[in-house]
Formats: structure tokens, C-alpha cells, sequence
């Protein structure tokens, strides 16, 4: 049996699997977590990854490993290859106004021509969350920091340099990424699939050193074992390999952060900022809209409620279809998509009659999956076809999510079993670089998916609606 690994590099934590090359069969798996906060020690990830690949019995038998991880995280590397300061994450809104600050300057003032000319750059529109952002932050509050960076790396391509043996090992031509995670930098373009050095400079006033982006199916440095290296991939472009996604199929994945995301055969470029236009794993596109809210809106109505999730289900179910006018807009940690990120979540149509647990239960679960479903409106918008609805990520275990998701979404809804699907992602990616074959194994993690049906009920979406556009960013 000839085994490949996957690793998943996520906000909370880190997974390996291992797993068989041809049948795709889990052979064993490891786990370890990863410190709270929005600013992390790139070290810390790498302690959680030998941490989890001792769990999971090594990778000293593996033929090939490839590495996914959480996108848009700025890992500032100095001449030496030592990081220069904490990673800003994805989720770290502090590089907010510099976001509007790059809009506006590349539009000469006029906000909306700045983001349609990001857009048709780089398929999307400067927000805290893309890397870009995050250099001209660290340009203007830390030049001292800023002036020591030799290199800019995302968390997966840093994980898959440090697997290689790093600077010593494999210098800095060994430092690579893929088109996926490069996408959501900022300054890597979908059109021309090249990094656009311009936008670069512009943001962060020089230009360090890039990682090599490598095609689907190309290798990085091979490891001390003699392992291959894949490219590895950015988190949503690793589920969708896991999930061998097809154009037509849309992934509403429900983690940390909420992502709706569809398999395109060309490149977009929203102006409007809703749909970010990244590229895939396979060669292909992978248009998104993210959300800052999703399972952690649940977390929090348990806390409120006084429940463990369970509960929180139980109570949603036990309450009619909008909550008698109750709704829960969860904007809780600020939000990308729309994009506002000093904003806050509120209740309205509060009553008398429906301030119960049950009620408030069902708000949350309702707002949440009407954020989500706002982000598929944005992918047919842009023209993403959405015929195939797949429900993954943590919140999908919540039976009340998998019951009402079709009534808020208006499709029914296909659940795979549960699994770590950007670590399958990466083990299928490792798989397909060892074979050399032209396409991926045909062995995915939708085979067995369950299907939901329920009748669509318009007014939760109407109400969300109405709610949503009072919110306003405290920012603006």
C-alpha cells in the first residue's frame, strides 16, 4: 500500500491524515490545536503540526505530503528566513482602513472605480483579510518591522518550507505556494496567473520575496525522507479538491468563518467586493464570498441561552420559521461580506411573545445560514451557476443547521459524511503529484453525502433582509 499525507493548517487547529494513494482509505489521522487570538507565532503552528504527525504515526512512510492552511495570513519572513513578527490571520481586522486606503488611491479618490480596478487585477477588492492589507499595516504602524522583511509567505507555504528543511535545506527558491492561496494575497492575479509586483509595491512600498506558485500538479522540494512535496492549497481550495467539486457545485462550509464557494471555469472580478475571484487546486477557478460569522454565532446563542449545542438545536427546531419576526443580523466580530467590519450583530422585531429561548435559538441559526445565503446571491450574480448544494465544516453537524438549511437556501442541501476535508483535499492533491496522471484520483470525500429537503420559506430571507440593510459600520 503506498500511503500520501494531507495536512490541514486551519485557524484552531492542525489535522493530518494519511491515507492510501489509490483508494483514498483513512489509514490513521492526527490532531493538535492551535492558540486562540488573531495574532499568532508562526512557531506555534509548526509545534501543532509535530505534534499532530506524531499522532498520526509519522510521515517517514508517506511517498508524498502537501500542506492546505488558512489563506490570506501574513507570515513576514528577514534575510535569515526568521519571522519577523506574530502572522497577522485572515480574521485580524486592524488593516481595515488600509484596505479603504488602497481602494481609494488606485480609483485616484473615487472609491468605486478603485475597487473595479482591484477586481480586474486580481478577481477581487481590497478587505482586511487579504495580505495586502495587512503589508501596508505593517508599513505604516511598524516600519522598524517592516524595513527587515526579505520575504512574504502564507501560513502553508511557510508549514511546507519548514517541512522541507527551510533556508538551510532548500534556500529560497524551495519556498513555494500554489495559485489557490496566492490568489488571496493581493497582489497575484487569476488573468494572467502571475504576481502583479506593482500592486505590491504600491501597498507595502517595496517588493520582498515571493514564493514560487506552482501548477496543480508540480512538485516542491522533495523532504529529508524522500517524500514529494505538493503544492498544497489555500483551506476552501482544499475541500474542494476533497469534495471533487464541479462547475454547477456550490460548498457553504461553516467553520470559524463562513464561505460560500463554487468550482468556475474562468476568473471574476466583482467590483461590488462580494465575490472574491480566487483561483482553485485543479486549474480552474473558486469564486468565494466569506463570512467573519458562522459556527461562533451558534457558540454564542448557546452561551446566551445557557445550552450545549444539542440544546441549542433542540430549541431551534421547537420554534416556527422566522422566529415570529425575531431576527438575528451576526455581525458579532464585524463583517467581510458585505464588508463591515466595525459593525455589530442585533436582535429585531423583538416582542413579548417571541423573546423566548426557542425564538432566540432560531434566530441565530436563521441569521447565520441567511448570511451564507446572501453569499450565494453574490455568486449568481456574478454568473457562478448554483445547481448542487454541498454542507460541510462544523456547524453542519448541528442538526437544526441540516433541517433549515434548505428552507433559507431554496435547494436542497447535500451533507457528506463528516471529515477533515481540506487535509483529504491535500492528501488527494499528494496522491495525484505522485501519479503524474493528468487528473486527480477519483476518490473524493461527496460520494456518500446525505440529502436534506425541506420547503423553502421566503419570509425568513425577507425579514433577514430588511434587518440586515439597517445595519450600519460604525467605521463609515
Amino acid at each position: 500500500m503506498t500511503l500520501v499525507a494531507g495536512v490541514d493548517s486551519s485557524t484552531q487547529s492542525c489535522k493530518v491524515v494519511v491515507r492510501d494513494a489509490e483508494t483514498g482509505a483513512l489509514v490513521r489521522q492526527g490532531r493538535a490545536s492551535h492558540p486562540d487570538g488573531t495574532e499568532v507565532a508562526p512557531a506555534a503552528w509548526w509545534d501543532a503540526l509535530q505534534e499532530a504527525v506524531a499522532q498520526a504515526g509519522g510521515l517517514d512512510d508517506v511517498a508524498a505530503v502537501a500542506v492546505g492552511g488558512q489563506q490570506h495570513g501574513m507570515v513576514a519572513l528577514d534575510a535569515d528566513g526568521e519571522v519577523v513578527r506574530d502572522a497577522l490571520l485572515w480574521n485580524d481586522t486592524r488593516s481595515a482602513g488600509a484596505a479603504r486606503d488602497l481602494v481609494t488611491e488606485l480609483g485616484d479618490g473615487d472609491v468605486a472605480a478603485g475597487a473595479q480596478a482591484w477586481a480586474s487585477a486580481i478577481g477581487s477588492v481590497p478587505v482586511a483579510s487579504l495580505t495586502v492589507t495587512k503589508l501596508r499595516w505593517l508599513r505604516d504602524a511598524e516600519p522598524q518591522n517592516a524595513a527587515r522583511v526579505a520575504a512574504v509567505a502564507l501560513p502553508h507555504d511557510w508549514l511546507s518550507w519548514k517541512l522541507a528543511g527551510g533556508l538551510a535545506a532548500v534556500g529560497w527558491d524551495g519556498l513555494v505556494t500554489d495559485r489557490s492561496d496566492a490568489s488571496g494575497t493581493g497582489y497575484w492575479s487569476p488573468f494572467t496567473e502571475d504576481y502583479r509586483l506593482d500592486l505590491l509595491e504600491r501597498a507595502f512600498g517595496a517588493t520582498p520575496r515571493l514564493p514560487r506558485v506552482l501548477g496543480p500538479r508540480q512538485t516542491g522540494p522533495t523532504l529529508a525522507s524522500g517524500a514529494l512535496l505538493g503544492p498544497g492549497a489555500g483551506d476552501n481550495a482544499g475541500a474542494a479538491l476533497a469534495l471533487g467539486l464541479q462547475p454547477g457545485d456550490v460548498a457553504v462550509s461553516i467553520g470559524t468563518s463562513g464561505v460560500v464557494s463554487a468550482v468556475a471555469t474562468a476568473p471574476t472580478a466583482d467590483g461590488s467586493g462580494l465575490v472574491t475571484g480566487f483561483a482553485d487546486a485543479t486549474g480552474a477557478y473558486l469564486p468565494l464570498a466569506c463570512t467573519l460569522n458562522a459556527s461562533r454565532v451558534l457558540d454564542a446563542a448557546r452561551r446566551i441561552l445557557g445550552v450545549d449545542h444539542a440544546g441549542l438545536s433542540e430549541l431551534a427546531l421547537s420554534a416556527p420559521a422566522g422566529a415570529d419576526g425575531l431576527v438575528h443580523v451576526p455581525y458579532l466580530e464585524g463583517e467581510r461580506t458585505p464588508n463591515k467590519p466595525d459593525a455589530t450583530g442585533a436582535l429585531h422585531g423583538m416582542r413579548l411573545g417571541n423573546t423566548t429561548p426557542a425564538h432566540l435559538a432560531r434566530a441565530a441559526v436563521e441569521g447565520m445560514l441567511c448570511s451564507l445565503a446572501d453569499g450565494i446571491d453574490a455568486l449568481r450574480d456574478v454568473g457562478v451557476p448554483v445547481e448542487r448544494l454541498f454542507l460541510i465544516g462544523g456547524g453542519a453537524q448541528s442538526e437544526a443547521v441540516r433541517r433549515l438549511a434548505p428552507t433559507v437556501f431554496g435547494l436542497d442541501v447535500h451533507v457528506p459524511t463528516p471529515g477533515e476535508y481540506v487535509a483529504d483535499g491535500a492528501a488527494r492533491q499528494a496522491a495525484w503529484v505522485l501519479s503524474g496522471a493528468a487528473a486527480a484520483p477519483s476518490w473524493s470525500a461527496a460520494s456518500d453525502a446525505e440529502v436534506v429537503s425541506a420547503p423553502a420559506e421566503p419570509h425568513v430571507r425577507a425579514q433577514y433582509a430588511a434587518a440586515r440593510d439597517l445595519t450600519v459600520d460604525r467605521a463609515s
